[in-house]
Parts: C-alpha cells; structure tokens; sequence
C-alpha cells in the first residue's frame, strides 16, 4: 500500500469525513461527532500496526471494524432512547449522505487500476452503487423540497439503495482473502485491511446503512413524513412574512 498515489488516500480520507460532517448535520450533536472521530483515529493506529492484515485467526480479527457499530445500529433500534434519538435526525441530511457513495466508487475503480481491490468490486464489474449517490440529490430536492416525490418512492429508492449496498458488501467480503474468499482470487479485495480504507467498513458503510434504516423507519411511523418537512418550511415562511407585515 505504501506504493499507491498519495492522492487516493487523501480522497478516500476526504470522504470519509464528509461523511461524518453529513451525520453531524442531520443530528446535531457534537458527542456523537467526537465519538465518530475517535473511533476513526483508534481504527487508524490499529491498522498501521498491521493488525488486520493477518486474516487466519479465530475469530477474525476482521470483526473488530465492523462488529462495534453493527452491534451499535441493533442497540439503537432496540433500546427507547435510541429510538427517540432517530426521530430527531434529519431526514433530509440523511439522504443526502449518499452522495458520498459516488467518490466511494470512484475510490475503488482507482483500488481497482492499482491492483488493490478486483474488478468485481467496481462499477465495471458488479457494483452499481454509484447509482445511489447519483439520484440522492434528486431524492432531497424532489422529495424533500419539492412535492413530487412521496413517501412511496421515498420508500423505494431507499429499499433500491439498501439492495445495492448489500450488494456490494457482499462481494467486498467474499473477495477478501479470508478463509471463505469466493472472489478475486487473481487480485483480493486487499484494501480494506489497510488505513485509510479500514474506514470504508468500520464507518462509512454502517452510517450508509443506518441512514436507510432511519428514513425508512421515519417514513413507516405515523408521526413523521416527508411532507412535514415541506408543512414546515411554508409555516416558517409564512410566519416570516407575518413578522414583515407587522
């Protein structure tokens, strides 16, 4: 890894806190950002050690990345402040935290042409996830701040997105050299066990997921929709006119 483009490291890194500045913006809590923050400096002291890299131990020291915030999305579904604390965030910011996506692909097809990463794990291979960050700019200002978009296709894209991610993370898996590697045996999906790209694992794909998870559970509840956020907005500008007049 010390042989590849400087460039690629500092874009993947770019993206990554983009990618927590998203999350900031839709909860708006500092605690949470910290938190973010350190655990992406702890998992980056432990992958210069070299750690992941030894892939036949048991259990896998692979579990360690992505373990601590799967188990974290379940306890925030599970527990009631959790599920109080995903009816305040945004659901707007929510959705647009999948553009990230797009430099995420952008960042494997570059893995791929430096022999890090297989092609199956690009958008030349079976990767179509940079699909998702395309139209998530659509999905905020048609669903979001113009009415034409429901909460239907809210829904659906948010499923559409959720298949794709899977989709690919799958593939992620079984090309890294592990015991059951089923891909990529010509070129292993090498990259996730070294920093910077640790971080694609054990942060960006959890909060990706999460964000599907939280608007599909807030489009599903009664008390919160989309078109709430349009109600809301108009109320405040005509408030704003109010104050104008008077």
């Amino acid at each position: 890894m010390d042989k590849l483009p400087s460039y690629i490291n500092l874009l993947f890194a770019a993206t990554t806190l983009l990618t927590i500045f998203f999350f900031y913006k839709a909860s708006r809590s500092r605690w949470i950002t910290i938190t973010l923050i350190a655990w992406i400096i702890i998992q980056a002291f432990i992958s210069r050690t070299g750690f992941y890299v030894v892939t036949d131990t048991i259990p896998p020291r692979f579990l360690l990345l992505v373990l601590p915030p799967l188990l974290l999305i379940v306890l925030t579904f599970i527990l009631p402040r959790g599920r109080k604390f995903m009816t305040t965030l945004d659901q707007r910011w929510m959705a647009v935290l999948h553009v990230v996506r797009i430099p995420v692909e952008i960042v494997l097809f570059l893995l791929f042409i430096h022999k890090q990463v297989p092609q199956i794990m690009t958008f030349e291979g079976r990767n179509y996830d940079i699909l998702s960050g395309i139209t998530a700019p659509f999905i905020l200002y048609f669903g979001y701040y113009k009415p034409q978009f429901g909460k239907t296709t809210l829904l659906l894209w948010n499923f559409v997105c959720l298949g794709l991610l899977f989709n690919i993370v799958i593939i992620a898996i079984l090309a890294a050299p592990f015991p059951f590697q089923q891909f990529g045996f010509d070129q292993p999906n090498v990259a996730i066990l070294h920093f910077p790209f640790v971080w694609l694992p054990c942060l960006v794909v959890p909060l990706v997921l999460f964000s599907h998870l939280v608007i599909i559970q807030q489009l599903l509840s009664r008390k919160s929709n989309p078109d709430g956020y349009r109600e809301g907005a108009r109320k405040k500008k005509v408030a704003t006119h109010s104050v104008d007049l008077i």
